[in-house]
């Protein structure tokens, strides 16, 4: 029976999507086991899991598995349906901040030009909208929202590419409401907890950018 009971998540270390799952468990105190696949040659389990996409992250609980980082996230909350809650209890506020998780959520996965600029007009949407979305200057804590948690994992995502490919996608002074909440959040401990190393996604993607160039 504790068998059935256990959490497994399928990840990969550089992943954003993953480390959304990872911050999310550690919120609501959920135990798990971690598995980590690889890009270049992804286990027969991932394959099994997940037939059509066949990426992470990928949650498997009572031994079914759910796909697609924003679905896994959505059944957390469903399933651990204690406090403290990822997503507001009523319909209205969630209606508010489904716009902004889908533009977040489209802004970590960036391999092109096209995309970049993608990540641009999303975070000018998120910049419009902070007032809105968070009022009265909400305050940053421990237990985060889950738009809080895709906005905690952007940064270091954009300041590796940045790095990596000799780019420039997020001027802190063109987004002032946007970075100074994503500053705050990443010095909370769950953020911390699961940051990757800088040097490491650096490497990663400047090996990323040379794996996709030699592929298209």
């Amino acid at each position: 029976m504790e068998e059935k009971k256990k959490v497994v998540l399928h990840g990969m270390w550089a992943s954003p999507f993953v480390r959304w799952v990872k911050i999310a468990l550690k919120i609501k105190g959920i135990t798990y086991e971690y598995v980590e696949e690889s890009m270049k040659k992804k286990s027969q389990l991932l394959l099994i899991y997940n037939p059509i996409y066949k990426k992470v992250p990928v949650l498997v609980h009572n031994e079914k598995p759910i796909v697609e980082s924003l679905i896994v996230l959505q059944y957390i909350d469903d399933t651990w349906n204690t406090s403290p809650y990822l997503l507001p209890s009523d319909a209205y506020s969630k209606s508010m901040i489904d716009m902004p998780l889908r533009k977040l959520a489209a802004s970590q996965g960036i391999e092109e030009e096209k995309s970049m600029m993608e990540v641009q007009m999303n975070l000018n949407i998120l910049e419009e909208n902070m007032n809105v979305i968070f009022p009265y200057n909400s305050p940053c804590g421990e237990n985060m929202g889950l738009l809080d948690i895709l906005l905690c994992c952007l940064p270091n995502v954009i300041k590796a590419i940045e790095e990596a490919l000799n780019v420039k996608i997020m001027e802190p002074q063109k987004y002032p409401l946007t970075s100074s909440r994503m500053a705050s959040l990443c010095g909370l401990e769950v953020a911390l907890d699961t940051a990757p190393s800088h040097e490491k996604l650096v490497k990663f993607f400047r090996a990323y950018r040379r794996f996709y160039t030699h592929i298209n």
